[in-house]
């Protein structure tokens, strides 16, 4: 008879007696070990390849991602990284918990894949467009009517989001960018896009956009919060040139709006290693975030005061080392990373002397490419302009 038949014969193996081994430490279990399978499929895996997180990130991790019937089923760091040497940090290890659960957000149910609009707002909307018929005049009846106005805006942060059409949505921002411009001016909107080394294609579209406009770009950094926000405004380029092991070779380093072990985790190492290697580290935040157990001095400076922190030191610096005791090296640093050197324009207004926007070859009449792109210096030995080569100018064109 089979245990088909007589089911309760299957159940008897539960309760017969087991063949143990090692004085009672091992035994031959009679039990069914199918189970086993549902976890042995969970790590099956048809190809390996080789990918990043480049989404809200700029860390470029390298991870190795199995897949299963086109489907991303686990990931693992790449530990392939080619050595810095045995003067400096290696890479490895490269990578957070964000990055190995990201496979997880790929298929998470949640994933937006559609806009979204306060529903409050939507409500509004859509009555306007019923009045009106015109997508600029509805959307001037809501933004010019205060009450309208704090009804969706107080609600922000609540929930209430709606789905809505691709169709719609762009017609609420198109409408709201024509009522902006048309009431307070283009410079009156502002904009960001993803950086460069992500897409440059949507980069392009986004800043191209806003520049036939009319509008200011902002900085990425300035949207991140994270990445060295001073560097494109001080030298013009995306970011900081060195890269994050350089950290290692500083003697003095200033941490700061900046959270390091949060935010640039595969990075963070460095810095630790620095400290550990006897670099004077220094973090200003207002709270005891991750980044200020690195430092040997926290400044713990008020919300919003960043700015005049920022100006204070930089008052500091100019009049100690610049006007009451000029100093010989940062003199010379300054001639030749900064753009103190360049010319400035001095404007009158009310009877105050202010400097005004930098010389360029234009205003001289020089002729050549992009003139009104190209920043002057005086020379002191020929006593005559000199225009030096690294401004804007010089990015574009037949020099760049």
């Amino acid at each position: 008879m089979s245990n088909k038949s007589m089911p309760w014969m299957g159940k008897l193996k539960y309760f017969a007696k087991r063949e143990k081994s090692a004085e009672g430490w091992s035994e031959m279990s009679p039990v069914n070990r199918d189970w086993e399978d549902v976890y042995r499929r969970r790590w099956q895996h048809d190809k390996v390849v080789r990918s990043t997180h480049g989404v809200n990130c700029t860390g470029s991790c390298s991870w190795q991602i199995y897949v299963k019937d086109g489907i991303v089923t686990w990931e693992t760091q790449a530990t392939d990284y080619p050595s810095t040497g045995p003067d400096m940090p290696e890479f490895e290890p490269r990578g957070c918990p964000r990055g190995a659960s990201f496979s997880w957000y790929l298929y998470s149910p949640l994933r937006v894949k559609h806009p979204y609009v306060r529903g409050a707002l939507l409500d509004m909307w859509r009555d306007a467009l019923q009045t009106h018929g015109d997508p600029v005049q509805a959307w001037s009846s809501i933004a010019d009517d205060p009450a309208k106005v704090k009804r969706y805006k107080s609600v922000r942060g609540k929930g209430g989001l709606i789905r809505a059409s691709w169709g719609e949505v762009t017609q609420i921002i198109a409408a709201s960018l024509i009522h902006t411009i048309k009431e307070y001016g283009p410079d009156r909107i502002i904009g960001f896009s993803p950086i460069p080394a992500m897409s440059m294609v949507s980069y392009a579209a986004g800043s191209r956009f806003l520049s036939l406009m009319g509008s200011p770009l902002l900085s990425f950094y300035d949207w991140y919060a994270d990445l060295p926000p001073a560097s494109p405004q001080i030298w013009g380029d995306q970011t900081d040139v060195p890269e994050s092991s350089d950290w290692y070779n500083s003697g003095y380093i200033l941490v700061w709006g900046s959270n390091l072990p949060m935010t640039r985790t595969p990075d963070a190492h460095f810095l630790a290693e620095a400290r550990y290697r006897g670099t004077k580290v220094v973090s200003v935040s207002p709270d005891y975030a991750e980044y200020v157990k690195f430092a040997d001095t926290w400044m713990s400076v008020k919300q919003g005061t960043d700015g005049a922190l920022a100006m204070a030191m930089g008052h500091v610096i100019l009049k100690e080392f610049y006007i009451e005791k000029p100093t010989d090296y940062f003199m010379q640093y300054a001639k030749q990373y900064t753009d103190f050197p360049n010319l400035l324009i001095v404007e009158e207004k009310d009877g105050v002397h202010t400097a005004g926007r930098f010389l360029v070859g234009e205003d001289l009449g020089i002729t050549g490419n992009n003139m009104a792109w190209k920043t002057l210096v005086y020379d002191e030995n020929s006593g005559t302009y000199a225009m030096p080569k690294g401004s804007l100018g010089f990015r574009w064109g037949e020099e760049g």
